[in-house]
């Protein structure tokens, strides 16, 4: 069987449960659920975009709580490996990550949130300097897009993961 072929076969509790791994947007992880089984990957990918654009904002924040900070404290496998660029930063970038992301989370009220994947700390440091000046609807925008990016690439990892036949 294939990684696919058993996602598709997940009872539902257990597959909502796969997609929440992915993003933490519970309507989200239902609909993508529902919309089992998909043909191929790119039926996955294509749904998975879709699904996320139709969704509504306080959708999309309940996604980005699901975000440890970067440079914060991450719980999950993924999210370490995803943020290997802060741990490896300099003395210097790290309290300037953690000044500047209380000052995100105050001016927009959500954590600050990029595709920390292949990034250094000195670009994700950058771009939060840059994206402090968006104001609140692009930030909302720009954020939910970075998401995207992160939940295909753990949608990616999903399906590398083992399964047992459902």
């Amino acid at each position: 069987m294939t990684n696919l072929a058993a996602l598709n076969a997940l009872v539902p509790a257990v597959a909502a449960a796969e997609f929440m791994r992915c993003c933490g947007a519970r309507r989200w992880a239902e609909r993508m659920t529902s919309a089992r089984p998909f043909a191929t990957e790119a039926d996955l990918f294509a749904a998975a975009e879709h699904l996320w654009s139709g969704l509504a904002s306080k959708d999309w924040l309940e996604a980005f709580a699901a975000h440890p900070r970067i440079g914060g404290v991450a719980t999950s496998a993924w999210s370490r490996a995803e943020q290997t660029g802060v741990t490896d930063a300099g003395s210097d970038v790290q309290p300037e990550l953690a000044r500047l992301n209380v000052e995100y989370e105050a001016r927009f009220g959500h954590v600050f949130l990029i595709c920390a994947t292949g990034r250094s700390a000195d670009e994700m440091l950058n771009e939060l300097r840059r994206r402090l000046h968006h104001g609140p609807a692009e930030e909302l925008r720009t954020a939910a897009a970075e998401q995207t990016k992160i939940t295909r690439l753990r949608l990616e990892k999903l399906l590398t993961a083992p399964y047992e036949e459902a």
